[in-house]
């Protein structure tokens, strides 16, 4: 029998059909009516091509990095870049980035601390870039956010709120600057179309004409 992937089975009596995706870790979650094992069993095997392709489609998505260490590239302004690592004497954590290598200072080994180091450059970099972007759009789309944040998340590159406060993913400092700009302008647009709807994807395109091939880019990139 071939081999069955690792999943988690979400059952809810109100769902009329069995829906699978991937979560952020990478884990099939099916989510289905109350169904019986071999059934469950039965639509993997008849998914399995599908399956591979996502799973495939997941570990090649760009900026995701499993651990630290002499074969990690770091994603920045759509370019990967090599890591160093230099141990020191001195107490700590540093990271510092000289334009064509990510170098960790350090004097203990500790890729959680790494971690921490780089959310708080891309943190930083988001922070520097979207404001003036935010604002250049907003003039010429003719429309005003309430507010600016930022945060780390697993899911979303941006959000706009029913007040039109804007909040951008820290990581989309791995993004090329183009699709830092369509995800500025999907937000803003939002402040006059609370959907996805045609006049909404109107709006998008009247100010960006090529947003497809921004969005087919940002799909290859993890949050």
């Amino acid at each position: 029998m071939p081999f069955l992937p690792h999943y988690i089975h979400q059952v809810n009596p109100k769902l009329k059909h069995i829906y699978l995706k991937f979560d952020d870790e990478g884990t099939l979650v099916i989510r289905s009516p109350k169904v019986s094992a071999l059934d469950i069993e039965l639509l993997l095997l008849r998914k399995s091509a599908w399956i591979a392709r996502a799973q495939q489609r997941l570990r090649e998505k760009k900026g995701r990095i499993k651990d630290f260490d002499a074969h990690t590239r770091i994603y920045y302004l759509g370019s990967d870049y090599p890591v160093t690592y230099h141990e020191e004497r001195r107490r700590g954590i540093s990271l510092e980035f000289d334009k064509e290598t990510f170098i960790f200072h350090y004097d203990r080994y500790d890729p959680e601390a790494f971690a921490k180091k780089l959310d708080a450059f891309y943190k930083e970099e988001a922070q520097r870039i979207i404001p003036p972007l935010v604002e250049k759009w907003a003039a010429a789309m003719g429309v005003t956010p309430a507010q600016i944040a930022f945060r780390k998340t697993k899911r979303q590159w941006g959000s706009c709120s029913a007040r039109n406060r804007l909040s951008f993913n820290t990581m989309l400092s791995k993004l090329p600057m183009a699709c830092i700009e369509y995800v500025v302008v999907h937000e803003l647009a939002h402040i006059r179309h609370k959907h996805h709807q045609k006049a909404f994807w109107e709006l998008v395109e009247r100010h960006l004409p090529d947003y497809k091939t921004q969005v087919n880019t940002v799909k290859t990139y993890s949050t």
